[in-house]
Parts: structure tokens; sequence; C-alpha cells
């Protein structure tokens, strides 16, 4: 685990911890501190307890002189904007440092700084095959493990919380919201389509998963060994890097398209094109939270008032204010709705039978969820690849040549 990943992971779960403590869940802190201790010691890594301790002092420094940090006070709103900056600002360190490790790899030299394992969460098919090798070969794959792993806690995320994984943690997702409202300075209209294109639109993005499924589940069990094995899947995430860092003319024209939507609509990028958005909004049907109206306290029925705050609220143009539970696949459990309600009983974040989740406590499953899953998978060994930088250096010197 390199030294940009184990500080993410350390700070992200002691401050869900301190969320815990402050929050008054002083047995849940507990819990997890312990649970986060034991599975530090049991690690034998010794930076991975120094940036344990580092993050400890940070965060109850923090908290004496700014309580409202650790608190997560605030309206949800200023809770998930400091989450999605966290993880993109993770991300991109993550991103400088495969960079300089593939720059290295490219050049011919061993390389002196440590491959982000994380960065296999990029792989969506590797992790597909991965999973299916599982689950009929009982095979776990030595090259990319971190993408089974990354694929497993993105499909977790939204069978306990939703699209909260989009709403809260994706960087793309915080990029078109930049984009949008950079053009929404230029051009002040919402530029929306009518609801007869949209609706065809936004299939889009399940063709795009019904492509990538079929590619796992076309592959037959007894050849998943062989392309495991094979010096495709070995530099995969080499391949991806090249993708990106030197693109085509093909794939510029994408990345052009891709932007110029999410600046067109707000969310355009996982409205219409995004795979992993789709495969989360079906998975989300399983949760048992939704976004849920309280028709006793809500105004529309208790004053007879024709509030709308909540649905202008949801950048998934969701009619929030029309419903009593938002069953829809584009809600991305962000909580604007929940925030913008001027009654603070009328809408909630929660299952059939009452139990509740505030976003300081939605932050804290998702953070738990995201982090506490691939440290069990480094300590037990599923995450680091095993690959030899001599391998990757003499196949990226072919990389072009290499094909599936």
């Amino acid at each position: 685990m390199s030294t940009i990943e184990s500080i993410t992971l350390m700070l992200a779960l002691v401050y869900s911890t301190s969320l815990l403590y402050w929050g008054g869940k002083k047995w849940g802190a507990l819990v997890s501190g312990a649970l986060l201790l034991g599975a530090t010691l049991a690690s034998f890594f010794w930076p991975l307890l120094l940036i344990l301790l580092g993050a400890v002092l940070v965060v109850t420094a923090l908290g004496q002189y700014q309580p409202a940090f650790a608190n997560a006070e605030g309206r949800p709103n200023a809770i998930r904007e400091i989450c999605q900056h966290f993880f993109a600002l993770s991300m991109l360190l993550v991103g400088v440092q495969y960079a300089i490790n593939a720059g290295l790899l490219y050049a011919g030299e061993t390389p002196w700084l440590m491959r982000p394992d994380v960065g296999d969460a990029f792989l969506p098919i590797a992790g597909g095959i991965e999973l299916k090798a599982i689950l009929t070969l009982g095979l776990w794959d030595q090259n990319h493990p971190a993408a089974v792993v990354m694929l497993c806690v993105v499909l977790l995320t939204g069978v306990v919380c939703k699209r909260a994984f989009c709403g809260w943690a994706c960087p793309l997702g915080l990029a078109g919201e930049y984009l949008y409202r950079l053009r929404k300075r230029i051009i002040h209209a919402e530029l929306l389509p009518p609801a007869w294109i949209d609706w065809p639109l936004r299939m889009v993005k399940y063709l795009l998963l019904a492509a990538l499924l079929y590619l796992v589940i076309s592959m037959p069990s007894a050849s998943i060994p062989h392309y495991l094995e094979g010096n495709y899947h070995k530099v995969a995430d080499l391949k991806m890097a090249v993708f990106f860092m030197m693109p085509s003319v093909v794939a510029l024209i994408g990345f052009s398209i891709i932007f110029a939507l999410a600046a067109w609509r707000r969310q355009g990028f996982c409205r219409y094109i995004c795979p992993y958005g789709a495969l989360l909004g079906i998975v989300s049907f399983l949760s048992p939270f939704k976004i849920r109206r309280d028709t006793q306290h809500c105004l529309i029925e208790t004053k007879g008032m024709s509030c709308d705050k909540c649905t202008r609220a949801c950048p998934a143009n969701i009619s929030v204010h029309t419903q009593k539970n938002i069953h829809s696949d584009e809600c991305q459990a962000c909580m604007r709705c929940v925030s913008a309600c001027p009654k603070k009983e009328a809408l909630q974040f929660s299952t059939r039978n009452g139990i509740q989740l505030s976003a300081r406590g939605l932050l804290i499953v998702l953070l738990t969820i995201m982090f506490m899953l691939p440290l069990f998978a480094y300590v037990g060994g599923y995450w680091h690849s095993q690959t030899p930088d001599s391998i990757k250096i003499e196949l990226i010197q072919k990389l072009d040549r290499i094909g599936h």
C-alpha cells in the first residue's frame, strides 16, 4: 500500500470514528477505532502506525479548536462538498503518483515511487472478470486484485446507501459540477431537453453497461485463468494510463463530448453516459434507504402551500414534492432536497420502518465501506499487485502490440 493510499485511508477512517464519537455514538466509535487499530497492527507496516497516530492528533486538534470539523456541523450540502473535494484531492494525488510510476516504467527504469493499487478501480472489466473467477472458480487474481475489491466496494455502497458514491465521492461528478457552474456564468438558461428526448438519452448509459457486462459474461469460465495470466491483463492498467496520458484524436473527441455534456446539463455525464452510474442505479433499488417525504409534516399537506423547494434543489430533476418515497435510479442521496426543505421533519433519508440516516451518518457509512474494506483486503493479502516491475518494463516496450 503506497504512502498516499495510507494517508488517505487513515484520515478517512479516523475522521469517521471521530464523527461517531462526537455524534454521541461512543460504542460505535470504540468498535470502529478498535477495528482500525487491529487492522493496522495486523499489517505490520510501520508507516501505517505513524500515519494513524498523526491522523488521530490532527483530528483531535481540529476537533478541539474547530468543533465544526469534528462534529461535522453545518448543512448537508457543506458536509457533502467537503467529502467530494477530499476524494477529488486524493484521486489527484494518486493520479500523479501513478503517472510518475508509469513514466519510469516506460523509460525502462525501476520505479522509485510505489504504484498505487487503488488505480485498479479504473479497470471495471478486469474487476468483473476477477469477480466471475472468484465466484465460479474460486480463483483470486494476483495481477490486479484491487480491481475486484474496489468493484465490490462500490457495489456495496449502492446496496447500503443508494448512489451515494456518485453524489458524495466520484471526482468526475465534482468536475462536472464545476463545468456546469462555469457554463451557467456564460449561458444562464438551463437548456434542459424535453422529456421525450431525455428518456432515450438516459438509456445510453445502460447500453454501455450492457456492453461491459457482455464482455464479462460471455467469457467462458475455462478461459479466465489464461486471460488473468496473459500479458494483456498484466499491463491493462498501463494501457489505461497511456490512453489518458497520450490520448488519440478519437479519444480527445470523446472527452470533448463528455465535457460538453457535463457543462450543458447538471450531472449530464452521470445521467446519460456513465456505466458505473447505471450499475449503481440498478443496485440502488436494493437499498433500504430512500428519500421519504412525511406528509404529516410537509407544508403541502399541512398548510396547503405550493412548496417545491426540494424539487428545485434536486440536481437530477426528480419531482420530490409530488412523491412520498423516491425510488428513482437517478437519486444520488446527495441530500440537497433535505437541505432545502424548510421543515426538518418533512424530508428524511430513511428506511421503511423509520431508521433515519443523517448527512453525518451517511458520510460515516460511506467512509467505512470505502476505506475499511480495502484495509482488510490489504491486510489479508488481496490488494497489492504481484506483477514484478521487470515484467512491466519488458511488456510496456511493446504495449502497442499486446492485444486481447
